[in-house]
């Protein structure tokens, strides 16, 4: 297991995506960015199409990805719910009668704080969007993902800190919480890493969860402008509170982890600022770092087995 430890990568929380790739050619490599179209998913696939990559941005409202995707070239928008696993499999499908090789995979799309929602067979939103739509994705895309080479990037986040996996009741039926169901989707998206790194090593897959840092994006539709407020998140004017980054701030982590040299012996790591995130401290989601609960091999083997149970996929097996 990779020790969470900073490697000195030379860039930081002021960093931005664009920044991150200057100099670095993907001109022949495809990437594929889940919500892609918005927030920090159009920050990384502007960066990674402007340094050369093609990018494949499946989007639940394609007509609104193609208008906010229209000026960058290489960039092709498809259909996707990751809450229904039919719209996955029909997705992928797709990518896969195309004969695409993905060389990188950033499972940026999600949802937070949301009103109590069920799908499928009555999940709860969070873990079945956030969580089992990558699982199932990543799975039914396993062939066209570049052999020796490839990265996927699950994007998690400091929210992490406010649960791990609950096993007893994932999906909140004893009483549902908005901000403990996001917490535990995020704790799922960085155990889902450490597992998957661990199965593909041997192919040479390598997995990475990364905390893009505090942002204000539409992410955060759901939770109104006077909790926001209140949450010491923005100003009474609008403006993002100290210590918040741009979205192309936030962008930079998922980039430099799919991208970067220096994680090729470190997969399986949390990330954050573009660099190995350290062990947390505290309890300050600004100051982050990452919190055993996330990073435990164990957790994430039994987590593995859960989702490949619920969503009947395991091509790692």
């Amino acid at each position: 297991m990779t020790a969470q430890r900073k490697l000195g990568s030379g860039f930081g929380a002021a960093s931005t995506a664009g920044d991150v790739l200057a100099g670095i050619d993907l001109t022949g490599r495809t990437a594929l960015v889940t919500g892609g179209h918005s927030g920090l998913g159009l920050e990384t696939t502007r960066a990674l199409a402007r340094a050369g990559a093609r990018v494949i941005v499946p989007a639940r409202r394609p007509a609104e990805a193609a208008r906010a995707l229209r000026d960058l070239p290489g960039v092709d928008v498809h259909g996707l719910d990751l809450a229904d696993l039919d719209s996955v499999r029909a997705f992928a499908d797709r990518i896969l009668d195309g004969g695409h090789v993905l060389d990188i995979l950033i499972g940026n799309a999600g949802v937070m704080a949301c009103p109590e929602t069920r799908v499928g067979p009555g999940w709860e939103a969070h873990f079945a969007t956030n969580h089992l739509g990558h699982h199932a994705l990543v799975n039914r895309l396993r062939p066209a993902l570049a052999p020796g080479r490839s990265r996927v990037v699950s994007v998690a986040s400091a929210g992490h800190f406010l649960s791990g996996i609950r096993w007893d009741d994932l999906h909140f039926r004893d009483g549902y919480d908005r901000w403990l169901a996001y917490a535990q989707s995020k704790t799922a998206n960085a155990l889902f890493a450490v597992h998957l790194d661990r199965l593909g090593a041997a192919d040479g897959l390598r997995a990475f969860a990364v905390h893009p840092g505090s942002i204000l994006t539409p992410l955060q539709r759901h939770i109104p402008r006077d909790e926001q407020i209140a949450q010491g998140w923005m100003t009474p004017d609008g403006r993002p509170a100290a210590g918040f980054k741009s979205p192309a701030q936030g962008a930079a982590t998922a980039v430099w982890a799919a991208t970067s040299p220096l994680l090729d012996d470190h997969g399986g790591a949390y990330c954050q600022d573009c660099d190995i995130a350290e062990p947390a401290e505290t309890d300050d989601m600004l100051v982050g770092g990452v919190k055993p609960w996330a990073v435990d091999p164990a957790a994430a083997a039994r987590l593995w087995d859960l989702s490949s149970e619920l969503t009947g996929l395991n091509a790692f097996a």
